[in-house]
């Protein structure tokens, strides 16, 4: 494929990010043409909170990009960090926010070097405020946000999410709005700073959970595998198994009626409305409950298909990957690393047009491309060799 037909091809980036959330937003860039450049400490560890470099984790976070190691701390290092600046787009962090203004890389510093450069921020809990010297971590963030007070079955405790959502949500909208900042630079001509944290993204994602109790005063509790308002959606039990199935608004109701065999719960007035089904969802749930067990997810699958009743199976990780599906929207994408050997990685979800959806290149090593980076910069071999001596960069 021709790297040009990428989306963000020409668009130049730092990348100052450890962790997971930082990494997550400008793997996006990465993965659709952006020359993204990861900037690491000299003193590196072989591992951060996603593992060691060639773990499945860290290679996942880091393809398509280069590296090159530098010294910030040092005044040569400062100063080849800000060459970078001079010819970057956009510069990502994920630092405390005293971190950046000791390092002298603050969103001022930046923009006075290159007033078109878009900078984006990470933070557990924002740029400003009382928590805001706070380190925060996904975890953390799932608890103040209250998403572990609606997570899990009723009366059971907070229940974290499987998944890091906030460092992924936080990370997925940062670089929704580094885009856009991108694009008000093309009629504007300056950069932007463009921030968000993990605190927020995940009060964003509460959505209607969180309007529940800023209009109406509700506090939501955990409804387990249901939804907590929408009945019926939620796991059933099948003679071999369980599956999700979504019936939850009248007229899928009704059809749900016929294909389990019950056409006279139609009759039932409390259970016509979504309001009456959500007063008595236990009822429902266990009518459907004592229906469902009977026959095998196979059979309900195909019975609530043909109906056009939302519905799938409840798979394991490793039959994700086997549905067929997954498969055709290239989910597993495959790239060649040199010690590794070709390894397969998440591909991205989004898709353009006429454009192939594939990894480019592995995680590089630390410092791998250090070399030409300072090259482009137009420092000659004699000056980079003397900077590695004076441990500058590496």
């Amino acid at each position: 494929m021709d790297s040009s037909r990428l989306p963000l091809t020409g668009v130049k980036v730092i990348e100052l990010c450890l962790a997971r959330a930082g990494p997550t937003a400008i793997r996006h860039l990465a993965d659709w043409g952006a020359d993204v450049i990861k900037v690491e400490s000299l003193d590196a560890a072989a591992e951060d909170v996603t593992g060691k470099r060639e773990d499945f984790d860290f290679q996942n976070l880091h393809r398509n990009k280069r590296t090159i190691r530098l010294n910030l701390k040092s005044p040569e290092g400062h100063a080849a960090f800000m060459k970078l600046v001079q010819q970057a787009d956009v510069m990502m962090e994920n630092m405390r926010a005293t971190v950046k203004y000791k390092l002298k890389v603050s969103w001022e510093d930046v923009h006075k070097v290159n007033p078109k450069l878009v900078m984006g921020s990470l933070s557990g809990f924002g740029q400003t405020g009382p928590y805001s010297t706070r380190g925060g971590v996904d975890q953390i963030a799932q608890g103040m946000s209250g998403l572990m007070s609606v997570t899990g079955m009723p009366g059971q405790g907070p229940m974290r999410v499987g998944i890091a959502v906030g460092d992924m949500t936080a990370g997925n909208l940062l670089a929704l709005g580094v885009m856009m900042a991108l694009f008000d630079r093309t009629r504007t001509g300056e950069g932007r700073w463009v921030h968000t944290s993990l605190l927020e993204s995940l009060i964003f994602m509460l959505d209607f959970q969180a309007t529940r109790w800023l209009m109406n005063k509700e506090v939501p509790g955990q409804a387990g595998n249901h939804h907590p308002t929408g009945i019926p959606t939620g796991v059933f039990p099948s003679s071999d198994g369980f599956f999700n199935l979504a019936g939850s608004s009248t007229r899928l109701w009704l059809r749900s009626c016929e294909v389990l065999g019950h056409p006279e719960w139609k009759e039932k007035a409390e259970w016509l409305t979504q309001g009456g089904r959500q007063k008595d969802r236990n009822n429902i749930n266990d009518s459907i409950v004592a229906v469902t067990k009977t026959k095998p997810t196979e059979h309900w699958m195909k019975a609530f298909e043909e109906a056009g009743i939302p519905c799938g199976p409840i798979y394991t990780i490793d039959q994700v990957f086997n549905d067929p599906q997954v498969k055709h929207l290239g989910m597993a994408s495959p790239v060649v690393h040199p010690r590794l050997g070709t390894i397969e990685l998440v591909g991205s979800p989004i898709n353009f047009f006429g454009v192939e959806k594939k990894i480019r290149t592995a995680t590089p090593d630390g410092g791998q491309h250090t070399d030409e980076i300072m090259a482009d910069l137009g420092y000659s071999t004699a000056q980079v060799a003397q900077m590695k001596k004076d441990g500058v960069v590496m």
